[in-house]
Order: structure tokens, then C-alpha cells, then sequence
């Protein structure tokens, strides 16, 4: 790696909030997945998840991993696309269809 600071910036990903483009809570950033041949993030992982977007799919104690091309701007707190928002609809569509016979 670099020496211009890099890592750094890496580092100060780890603890952000990160929220929907719409302005929901998705998680908090645990971790970041590094492609070191490319030098660059590739994906960060999410802990103290928002139960209404995860709370079917992950357990109390465990994260997801969200691809960084969702990342839509870093700041004081990191923007994504609403993609994880959708999986809270695809939910609610699953509970209006009634099971077939």
C-alpha cells in the first residue's frame, strides 16, 4: 500500500453510520473488505443492523456485507443505495401471497 494516507482513510470508515439514499438506518460499518491487488474497497461489513430491514433474514448477533459499488457517498455518515430497502418490500409481497394448494 501507499504511504499517501490510504489506510487512514480506510480506517475511519470502521464505526460510521450508514444509511439509505431514502434516509433509512441500514447499519453501522463493522469492517471493510480490501482487494489488495487493486488497492481498493470492494465491499464493508455491517453490524448493529436496522431489525426491520434485516431482522427475517440475519440474527441478533450477526452482520451482512454490502458490495461497495452500492456506496453512493462517504461523509460524516456513509449513503448507499436503497437496494437493502427493497428487501424489506420483497418481505411484505411474500406475506400477501397466499401459499398455493
Amino acid at each position: 500500500m501507499s504511504t499517501d494516507g490510504a489506510p487512514q482513510e480506510i480506517t475511519s470508515l470502521v464505526g460510521r453510520e450508514v444509511y439509505s439514499n431514502n434516509g433509512v438506518f441500514v447499519g453501522k460499518v463493522e469492517d471493510v473488505r480490501l482487494d489488495l491487488h487493486e488497492e481498493a474497497v470492494t465491499g464493508i461489513a455491517l453490524g448493529e443492523l436496522n431489525d426491520e430491514l434485516f431482522g427475517a433474514r440475519v440474527g441478533p448477533r450477526e452482520g451482512v456485507m454490502v458490495p461497495y459499488r452500492w456506496v453512493r457517498a462517504v461523509g460524516d455518515v456513509i449513503l448507499i443505495n436503497d437496494v437493502v430497502e427493497r428487501l424489506r418490500s420483497e418481505d411484505e409481497d411474500e406475506e400477501q401471497v397466499p401459499p398455493s394448494a
